[in-house]
């Protein structure tokens, strides 16, 4: 039987006590979780982990026997994403920043790798722009697998302005790359086996619209499968534990769900679903860090798992029953999967490490230490029609000392807009909620997650019926009593910006004030913009091209669907909030807006975050921007 044991095994990170704590502020709410980014050692006898706070962001290391301190070293600078152990006392760190690049315009999200070695407490940038590759690239984090000997890891980088090719860089000291196998401009991934050897590549060609993969036969590129495609619909994602096939995810021409199968590296032969189910799409493979397939998680509004290994589908079950209110994420295991941390979120928590070992779930630590249970605001999972009927899967988040009648409410659409929300600890949505609003996240047509169908009724539906949904879903909850119609504000990041620009122009009267943030205003130009960067016949502009004009639209469809178009219909107060370094949506769209809307007298208010980027990512930038926003929506509320 599982024994689940509430009890921290890193007492270093602090465990609060579960009684009731301090009344907290937006700014609690909007502080990066002091605790991230778990990895467990090959023996599951040592974890890392990152520790932020006010003054500096450290990796620590930690023996867990005995509770024993290893190395701590500061990353502020790494700002990572992901750690992975090598063996017992090398690390690998991935991560993104926002810098810019020597003779090149602008600012970009740069991708980059780090080595840590945590004997001689070195940490070091493994791939550079410039030092044996191509200066003008912004793609160095990419790794693709690990040399048996795990002296290097193999990366796919631009090795010239002509060729993507895969590159061995060492893990232990600093030095220029070597090329491990050439590739083309066309090149976008290669995979290998345990014995570092290349097996396969693939490739897309954007004048011919054409998607390749290929095999290596005897020293010999052969091509096994190709389709013609204006972007890309199908993906390699992995290799399979004999190295004889890739699993090849692909979407179901019945149900709409996303599954894999396995393609032979052989004869290009495809087999049938592996991994799928009727309800769900698998979004994510499991894999080690040479990409060997394990298993997979199934989209959803809390994760589930399926393995090839029929033991570990049972312990998955087993854990998933003795915690039936969280929804678990795995963040890291051992090669042998006898340890497995998970990171879990649910109704009464802000976020928890958990170690599985040996039968047993222990507390590894708390993500949020100052959010206790009684702060934590409830989230329900629900549903409502729209007016054409299709259903609406829905996360509503209600204050969690407040009955849940006739309450204000905040409008939340996510980003994206092929993405969805899940149950989880949303930072924005919470500090809504502690602010005594309920909180309304509809997963509008266009949402991945709920079935290929769901996601193309969004196509052609900017500003139209993916703007009905949440039109609908005001009007659904102020019927059923929950919410009070005349005090709901719209805000949204991202796609979300421009839905909250567009609830303001285009449905002024559902709403009491609107917020974006790293808004589109002007959808014409995000286009012209993405045909500039990537080239007209690129696959991501194909991309926006058929999520934006699917169907027979007349010529000024975006025009007219761009709020930039639509500012005379405003009449509620407008805040825009933009990052001055955002690289997805330029910050000029929130700029224009702005221009726009001062021309016209329209009561509108714009901050840059000087620095700041689109994910809001920079803890100072984060909290700045809430108390902004949180005192622009009491104020027209409450």
């Amino acid at each position: 039987m599982l024994r689940v044991i509430f009890a921290c095994l890193v007492v270093t990170l602090g465990c609060t006590s579960l009684a009731k704590s301090k009344q907290l502020t937006v700014e609690d709410y909007a502080k990066l979780p002091q605790i991230s980014l778990f990895s467990v050692s090959p023996s599951g006898k040592r974890i890392a982990y990152r520790n932020t706070d006010d003054k500096r962001d450290m990796l620590w290391i930690t023996e867990l026997a005995s509770n024993k301190v290893l190395r701590g070293v500061d990353i502020s600078d790494a700002n990572p994403n992901h750690i992975h152990f090598v063996d017992e006392n090398r690390i690998i760190l991935t991560a993104s920043k926002n810098s810019r690049l020597l003779g090149y315009k602008g600012r970009h999200d740069v991708s980059v790798a780090f080595s840590y070695n945590i004997k001689t407490n070195k940490l070091f940038q493994m791939l550079r722009a410039g030092e044996g590759i191509f200066s003008g690239q912004a793609n160095l984090g990419s790794i693709v697998g690990i040399s048996p000997d795990k002296g290097y890891v193999y990366m796919l980088a631009w090795a010239n302005p002509l060729d993507n090719s895969l590159l061995k860089v060492s893990i232990d000291k600093r030095k220029w790359p070597k090329v491990h196998k050439k590739g083309n401009g066309d090149t976008i991934d290669f995979f290998v086996n345990s014995d570092g050897d290349v097996i396969a590549r693939e490739k897309y060609d954007n004048r011919r619209n054409l998607h390749t993969l290929e095999a290596l036969q005897k020293n010999h590129w052969v091509k096994i499968f190709q389709v013609e495609a204006e972007t890309i619909r199908i993906g390699f994602d992995g290799v399979t534990p004999d190295a004889k096939s890739l699993v090849l995810r692909k979407q179901d021409a019945n149900t709409g769900h996303w599954a894999y199968h396995t393609i032979s590296l052989q004869d290009g032969s495809i087999s049938k679903p592996i991994f799928e189910r009727a309800d769900r799409s698998v979004e994510a493979v499991l894999t080690d860090i040479n990409r060997v397939v394990q298993g997979v998680r199934y989209s959803g509004f809390k994760p589930s798992y399926e393995f090839f290994d029929d033991t570990l589908n049972q312990r998955m079950a087993g854990i998933d029953a003795a915690l039936p209110d969280n929804a678990m994420r795995i963040v890291s295991h051992t090669p042998d999967w006898s340890t497995i941390l998970f990171y879990l979120t649910g109704t009464d928590s802000a976020g928890e490490y958990f170690r599985y070992h040996n039968g047993q779930l222990h507390m590894l630590a708390k993500a949020r230490k100052n959010i206790t249970t009684d702060k934590v605001n409830p989230v329900t999972i629900t549903e409502y029609q729209a007016r054409d009927g299709l259903t609406i899967p829905t996360l509503l988040t209600t204050p969690v000392a407040k009955a849940a009648k006739n309450l204000p409410a905040i409008m939340l659409p996510h980003g994206g807009p092929e993405s969805y929300d899940r149950l989880n600890f949303d930072w924005l949505a919470q500090a809504f909620a502690n602010e005594g609003y309920v909180v309304i996240q509809p997963q509008f047509r266009g949402s991945s997650g709920f079935g290929l169908a769901h996601t193309l009724k969004g196509h052609g539906e900017w500003g139209r019926k993916m703007q009905d949904d949440l039109t609908d879903a005001v009007d659904f909850f102020a019927t059923k009593g929950v919410i009070d119609p005349n005090r709901v504000c719209i805000v949204g990041a991202s796609y979300g910006g421009y839905a909250a620009l567009a609830g303001a122009t285009f449905t002024p009267d559902v709403y009491q004030c609107a917020v974006s943030i790293n808004g589109v205003s002007d959808v014409e130009r995000m286009l012209k913009t993405d045909k500039r960067q990537y080239g007209s016949d690129h696959w991501v502009v194909a991309y926006w091209e058929k999520l934006l004009k699917d169907g027979n639209f007349d010529d000024d469809h975006l025009e007219a669907i761009s709020p930039i178009n639509s500012v005379k219909s405003i009449n509620i107060p407008v805040l825009m909030l933009h990052g001055e370094h955002d690289t997805v949506v330029h910050p000029r769209q929130s700029r224009n807006m702005f221009d726009e809307m001062e021309a016209q007298h329209k009561d509108v208010k714009y901050i840059e975050l000087e620095g700041g980027d689109h994910y809001l990512s920079v803890a100072k930038k984060r909290i700045a921007a809430m108390n902004v926003i949180s005192g622009f929506v009491n104020q027209h509320l409450q």
